[in-house]
């Protein structure tokens, strides 16, 4: 008993002591702790040119003075915020006019303005115009190809002033198939190009003969199926489009069997036109737009702006933005002359620019103030999709840290988060989501020395290259954004 009294106050010591030098690591451990960056960016509310969206620009609108012909050849309409596609619609016999002769200038001239500045372009050849007797090249019916003339509006007239091929002719599709085919070696698959309509059926393309041939409609489905398939056949890597009114112009209900049939097969969906008539009557196919847009990015073409704005069917552009969220729109057409239409319209572009396809937002990222080289170390950032449709190609988030020279010094990608997945939501009511990734900066090679790094996000490719262009300020040129700086220690 008085053996362990006499032990009992070094024991306290002991412990004491103990205590003290554990609560003196404690604290030493919280205060090495590095602080934390923390940045919230604010969308800095510019338009976005961004793969799988934005305005196409009607160069030719059927008619070839319609509506690029007032532009020099310098002109690529650099002012018209979130221009991103030029589009070219013209007669099958403007591109033909001979057998195997191609008129491919009068696509490639303005094609290659816009290609130049960094822009892509699309197609839609036609075979049947109001405007010209032969839209099908009068090669075509001299070869044997079976047709009708018509007066527009009334139908078939022997002596009526335009023709129609028979759409399922042999003959007819023969030399259609001949024309895909050189269409397609020509231009499926290249990267400047946006996208390719199935217009080879019907007036102006669109895959209705109400006014021309009075084609039935279950005769008609047959045939355009058959368009579909030979589109198909030869553009394998070029994204098609079907336009909504070879369902009917004014057909209501989502599933319908042409459009569903080219659902099945990829090919995304045009609707032409939106606002021809005064509300309620803006358009009938938002809800074939639902089938399609989940995976597919959703053409919108409005009616030519004079014309509707003289009907009454345009309104004060709110319709038009409205059109954007029904159909969760990608792309949105500038049909009219593009200077006066935009003097006219520029706020109703700009409040689309904020909607139209994706537009994805970092919301807040932090990171380690400083960071061992060859560490790991854990980033946290939250995302949205602020637009009204998904960020089709996809895009990996990545840190660039460069040094005071602007050089290189890591590029960290993290392929566990496809920003493909983000949901658009309603406007100013885009879901959240929070994210972490784990970094090492210099582990091995290349050779990393320590110090102050700045630190670039950007969205892209699995291994680091931007793709995505982002709303936001301080981009390098290459579609990465300074967001703070990093230290790196040994």
């Amino acid at each position: 008993m008085t053996q362990f009294t006499k032990a009992r106050p070094s024991f306290l010591l002991f412990v004491l002591v103990a205590a003290v030098f554990a609560a003196m690591i404690g604290a030493a451990g919280e205060s090495s702790a590095p602080d934390r960056v923390v940045v919230k960016p604010e969308d800095n509310g510019a338009a976005l040119i961004n793969p799988d969206m934005g305005w196409t620009l009607m160069f030719y609108s059927n008619i070839p003075q319609n509506y690029g012909s007032k532009l020099e050849p310098a002109d690529t309409v650099d002012e018209w915020p979130g221009l991103s596609v030029v589009y070219l619609r013209l007669p099958w016999a403007f591109v033909e006019p001979e057998e195997g002769k191609f008129n491919w200038p009068v696509l490639d001239t303005p094609a290659q303005r816009w290609i130049a500045k960094g822009k892509r372009v699309a197609f839609r050849l036609t075979c049947s115009e109001n405007w010209t007797r032969f839209a099908t090249p009068e090669w075509v019916k001299n070869a044997g190809a079976k047709g009708v003339f018509y007066e527009w509006g009334r139908g078939p007239k022997p002596d009526g002033p335009f023709w129609d091929p028979d759409f399922a002719d042999p003959v007819f599709l023969a030399k259609l198939e001949n024309f895909l085919r050189a269409l397609a070696e020509r231009y499926d698959g290249r990267p400047q190009v946006a996208f390719f309509d199935i217009g080879t059926y019907g007036m102006w393309g669109e895959g209705h003969t109400g006014g021309s041939s009075q084609i039935p409609q279950e005769r008609a489905n047959e045939i355009i199926r058959q368009h579909i398939d030979l589109h198909l056949k030869h553009f394998k890597r070029t994204r098609l489009a079907i336009i909504d009114d070879v369902a009917g112009p004014q057909v209501e209900g989502a599933h319908q069997p042409l459009t569903d049939y080219a659902l099945s097969k990829g090919i995304t969906l045009r609707d032409d036109s939106i606002c021809v008539q005064p509300p309620p009557n803006s358009w009938y196919h938002a809800d074939m737009a639902g089938l399609f847009w989940p995976t597919l990015p959703v053409i919108v073409e409005h009616e030519h702006y004079g014309p509707s704005k003289g009907r009454g069917a345009w309104g004060d552009g709110s319709l038009l933005i409205k059109a954007v969220e029904d159909y969760h729109a990608s792309y949105l057409t500038i049909h009219w002359w593009p200077h006066e239409m935009l003097a006219e319209t520029r706020e109703t572009v700009d409040a689309i620019n904020l909607r139209l396809g994706y537009r994805l937002q970092l919301r807040s990222m932090s990171w380690p103030s400083r960071v061992a080289i060859g560490k790991p170390f854990e980033v946290e950032s939250q995302w949205a999709n602020a637009g009204v449709a998904p960020c089709y190609p996809g895009g990996f988030m990545a840190l660039t840290l460069k040094d005071a020279k602007g050089g290189i010094v890591a590029v960290l990608a993290d392929g566990t988060f496809n920003l493909r997945d983000l949901k658009p939501g309603p406007k100013g009511k885009a879901p959240v989501t929070s994210h972490r990734s784990r970094f090492t900066a210099g582990l091995i090679a290349p050779a990393t020395a320590s110090g102050t790094c700045d630190v670039f996000v950007s969205v892209g490719e699995r291994d680091g290259t931007p793709v995505i262009a982002l709303p936001l300020d301080n981009d390098d040129g290459q579609r990465r954004y300074r967001l703070g700086s990093i230290s790196l220690e040994p």
